[in-house]
């Protein structure tokens, strides 16, 4: 089976800046910004072992739709994290499949570089579903500080034949941080 490029049915950034956490102030305000992009699923209802389709539209996605996404922070990214749900009629694999191996350098360039792993996870489940996006220190994946979570979702995504995937980044870690490294006893 040979797929064309899949079509973006519709993008959508969402910014959100937490200036408190448990009734106090944050340390300073934190601003959270999400590009999401739905995408047909070239490759729902059948198994394909060729999915290279969908990693170059995570290239794609990552040119186009980062660089948008880091203008909205209020200060110099800090974090990055992605994720993908595959709408039912789809594959877990597919959503890997637009995370991974290409989307990660876009996101990286889009932030001026990045030492750590981008974090990432995948479901599938119909439109409507919540999705926690990880979020981790971009060049320090030990700063305890910025593993933090943004939920995103779209009433009308992922249809069955879609993808909805995700990329956010976050200038700043928890609102409140009082657990990152030093301040624990071991």
């Amino acid at each position: 089976m040979t797929a064309t490029v899949p079509n973006i049915r519709k993008t959508q950034l969402i910014k959100e800046v937490v200036r408190a956490e448990a009734g106090r102030a944050a340390h300073q305000p934190v601003t959270r910004v999400a590009a999401i992009v739905v995408l047909e699923n070239p490759f729902a209802g059948a198994f394909v072992e060729d999915l290279s389709a969908l990693f170059d539209m995570g290239q794609k996605i990552g040119l186009e739709m980062a660089p948008q996404a880091v203008d909205l922070l209020e200060g110099p990214a800090m974090a990055y994290g992605k994720a993908a749900i595959v709408g039912v009629n789809g594959d877990l694999e597919h959503a890997a499949a637009v995370l991974h191996p290409k989307l990660g350098k876009p996101m990286r360039d889009a932030c001026g570089g990045g030492e750590a792993l981008i974090p990432s996870t995948t479901k599938v489940a119909a439109a409507g579903a919540t999705l926690d996006v990880p979020l981790a220190h971009k060049d320090e994946i030990w700063s305890f500080d910025e593993l933090d979570t943004m939920t995103v979702m779209l009433g009308d995504a992922p249809r069955p034949n879609e993808i909805l995937a995700v990329l956010a980044y976050s200038d700043g870690g928890r609102p409140a941080p009082r657990v990152g490294k030093g301040r624990a006893v071991v």
